[in-house]
């Protein structure tokens, strides 16, 4: 077993405007963060690093538009696994993890034993890679649900 990293140092309403910010414009300046913070530059750029190493900050990225970017279909899969052995567990894990496609892998539980959310070029990438999932090591059972429209889509948590 994994030891566990020690807890993060606490957080006080400063670090908070900081993330809410942060989650809401990434590329904001240093400034201007610290400006809508309302404290200096110098120590907020302090806190933003303390914050990343704590691991609040996990990376920062652009929301890029899949469907200008060639992949027409978002679809989620709910896949069943024929164990829940760890080994088979992060076996499953480390396959998908391969697979470009595969922009999201939640173990859950109740009802499968990953979620998987995929995107696919056209209908035939989508059956491509649901054939590619049924006929994986271990895997049991695939349920696909193709995304219709997403009108919410936030990053990160309310803060």
């Amino acid at each position: 077993m994994k030891p566990q990293p020690p807890d993060p140092p606490p957080l006080d309403a400063i670090d908070r405007r900081i993330l809410a910010e942060l989650q809401a414009d990434g590329r904001i300046t240093n400034v201007e963060l610290a400006r809508r913070v309302g404290v200096s530059a110098p120590p907020c750029l302090r806190r933003v690093r303390r914050l990343e190493e704590a691991g609040y900050i996990r990376g920062y990225h652009a929301d890029t538009d899949p469907q200008r970017l060639g992949w027409q279909i978002t679809f989620f899969a709910v896949v069943g696994l024929d164990s829940q052995k760890e080994s088979v567990l992060a076996a499953f894990e480390r396959l998908v993890a391969g697979w470009p496609e595969v922009r999201e892998c939640h173990m859950i539980r109740g009802g499968g034993d990953f979620l998987l959310r995929l995107v696919a070029r056209d209908a035939a990438d989508e059956n491509r890679l649901t054939q590619l999932l049924t006929g994986a090591p271990t895997v049991a059972r695939v349920q696909t649900l193709q995304t219709i429209r997403t009108s919410r889509m936030l990053a990160g948590v309310p803060l």
